[in-house]
């Protein structure tokens, strides 16, 4: 089972002290990854499904993870998840490109379409939209990362021709799709190398898996894709118990969530305990 860690980018993790010991510690620990969410904007008052207070101070997952990357070496940098129908294609095709030069290829670009309608609307995307917008997105960033010069896409969000961006990705970056939808399971099926289910029991996971095992054979998966990586947070601390409940249900990685991230030294030592029991 691989580990990884999720939400240090927020609350009172956010300096870069605590991120700087944090990180290095989770490495040593022999944590895989680091896994960052975002949220750009929040209703104020909170409104539900909002899953934060307003005031609660968020990182861009970007920046966080660059700064990660440099005190760092092994750690595998996930974005968990990006919003992508929130973000213009080129400009971030930028910036992870960016990233996976400075961090030595060790980026995992976890997308999603997003849920909260306040958010979405403040950054111009509709509810209805956002599914095609992230799929064209992801399309156009494919194109000018791996497309040969000059670049050219066209689909009903974004057109362009005549282009390039360098540098280009050292390697392919793997996408890591996140939702619990049919929708959610048919572009993982296409277009994922990876699949990520958020606050998921062992057997909420289980279905999760079996949904997507149905899907597979309704939807043209690229062979290049390979196996479909499950990636799993659990809704509360692991146990001897419900870790081989997630391992029988067909997860690969668990990335544990230190709640309510309050206090850096509850999070150190809930970083021990968890590799401890993984190992």
């Amino acid at each position: 089972m691989k580990l990884g860690v999720f939400g240090l980018n927020s609350k009172s993790t956010i300096g870069p002290a605590a991120t700087a010991r944090l990180a290095v510690q989770a490495e040593q620990l022999g944590y895989e990854s680091w896994w960052a969410g975002e949220h750009v904007v929040l209703p104020s008052p909170r409104v539900p499904p909002a899953p934060m207070n307003p005031e609660d101070p968020i990182l861009d997952p970007i920046v966080h993870l660059s700064f990660v990357a440099a005190v760092t070496q092994r750690l595998l940098l996930g974005s968990g998840i990006i919003i992508l129908p929130q973000r213009n294609p080129l400009v971030l095709a930028k910036q992870i490109a960016t990233l996976d030069t400075l961090s030595g290829g060790r980026f995992q670009f976890g997308v999603g379409v997003g849920y909260l309608e306040p958010e979405l609307n403040a950054i111009g995307v509709t509810l209805a939209e956002r599914a095609s917008r992230t799929d064209d997105y992801l399309g156009a960033m494919r194109a000018i990362w791996y497309d040969t010069a000059p670049v050219s896409f066209s689909g009903p969000h974004t057109s362009f021709s005549g282009l390039d961006a360098n540098p280009r990705p050292q390697g392919t970056i793997p996408i890591v799709v996140g939702g619990t939808t049919p929708g959610a399971h048919k572009r993982a099926v296409e277009q994922g190398h990876g699949w990520y289910g958020f606050f998921l029991t062992p057997e909420q996971s289980a279905a999760q898996v079996q949904a997507l095992a149905a899907a597979r054979p309704r939807f043209d998966r690229p062979a290049e894709l390979g196996e479909l990586e499950i990636s799993i947070t659990p809704p509360r601390p692991l146990t001897a118990e419900s870790l081989a409940a997630y391992a029988d249900a067909g997860v690969h990685r668990l990335i544990v969530y230190p709640l309510p991230v309050e206090d850096e030294a509850a999070i150190g030592e809930y970083l021990e305990s968890h590799a401890a029991l993984v190992r």
